[in-house]
């Protein structure tokens, strides 16, 4: 029988490949695998359902990731599901994987990050399961949120002339990893010499305790806007971008010059010789909101210091990104991808 290797797939060809084989069973199922959570009708409003898992050597690295971050991190991360789906969370479960290189106190410490995260986002700590590994730790999270059947965004809605507006700023938290994966091989090569992270307080952040944007929904909905469709940053702006192109049959216009990136995030990235554009399309973990909507709601978004336009949505399947000099390139994804074989190359999926 011959051998498919994973990593030809990617990380979004297998769940693909694995999802064509799973049917729904029950009309409560109103949407099952394909968006950033499970939405389950129960009644007055949706149930919404997600998972995340991290694992040690892949999503994270302890030599620079302090635990108590690491499990606000993965709270954090789940959340922003939910608030891709404009709802709000209320529950989850956390599951770890445990070898017996950790101690009661470093999980304890773990907790503490889980905990402080669930007082942070108002959310309830109600299960999970804690296992044995033989390689390391793994957290994974299940969160539960609910939203207003009149209110859910998926990433399916997205229409032509319709505005293509992100939250934030982004690249910070790539940078962030930049920089801790240097001064790691620094230490690795000069032991006992100290990291040089001073002035460097806003991309460590957005790297090692980034934040959902709960704050984000809640002022789309005092300014009476609906999202006609809806994805949270984790994988790269142009990654997320094609998945609403994609699952909502439309082209775009991405403008380079409208992209919001922090002041930090361009001195770091001349630091590194990295181009700032480049991070703010590929690196990930930024967990800000990407969104369209409606020309109409324009007047409701501007001189918002919150929400960016930064391009729209055109008819057909083409994705562009328009530069500074106004030429038009091809958008494509080449953002993290976990089976792809080294940590943190980027490959195009």
């Amino acid at each position: 029988m011959e051998r498919t290797e994973i990593s030809k797939l990617g990380e979004f060809g297998l769940i693909k490949h694995l999802a064509e084989k799973i049917a729904v069973k029950h009309p409560s199922t109103v949407k099952g695998i394909g968006d950033d959570a499970a939405v389950i009708d129960i009644g007055e409003k949706y149930l919404l359902i997600s998972t995340d898992m991290l694992t040690e050597g892949v999503h994270f690295d302890l030599t620079y990731a302090p635990l108590k971050h690491l499990g606000y991190k993965a709270v954090a991360a789940n959340v922003s599901d939910i608030c891709a789906m404009n709802g709000k969370a209320t529950h989850i479960t956390v599951s770890i994987g445990i070898s017996n290189r950790f101690s009661l106190e470093a999980v304890e410490e773990l907790y503490e990050g889980i905990n402080a995260a669930a007082a942070a986002y108002n959310v309830d700590v109600v299960g999970g399961d804690t296992v044995s590994s033989l390689s390391g730790l793994t957290v994974s999270i299940t969160v539960i949120g609910e939203v207003g059947k009149d209110r859910i965004a998926y990433r399916s809605g997205a229409a032509d002339k319709e505005l293509l507006v992100v939250s934030g700023d982004l690249g910070a938290a790539y940078m962030g990893l930049q920089l801790l994966e240097r001064e790691k091989a620094v230490f690795e090569s000069t032991p006992g010499v100290q990291p040089d992270l001073a002035g460097h307080d806003y991309i460590l952040e957005r790297q090692l305790k980034p934040e959902a944007r709960v704050d984000a929904v809640a002022m789309l909905e005092q300014l009476g806007i609906r999202p006609t469709s809806m994805i949270d940053i984790s994988d790269g702006l142009a990654s997320e971008i094609l998945h609403l192109c994609d699952q909502s049959g439309t082209g775009c216009a991405l403008y380079e010059e409208k992209i919001p990136i922090d002041p930090t995030v361009v001195t770091a990235a001349s630091d590194f010789k990295l181009d700032p554009t480049l991070c703010a399309l590929s690196g990930g973990e930024d967990y800000e909101l990407l969104f369209t909507v409606a020309l109409a709601d324009f007047d409701k978004l501007k001189g918002s210091p919150h929400f960016t336009v930064i391009g729209h949505m055109v008819e057909g399947a083409a994705a562009q990104l328009i530069a500074r000099d106004g030429t038009a390139h091809p958008l494509t994804a080449q953002g993290w991808d976990a089976f792809f074989k080294n940590r943190g190359e980027e490959t195009e999926e």
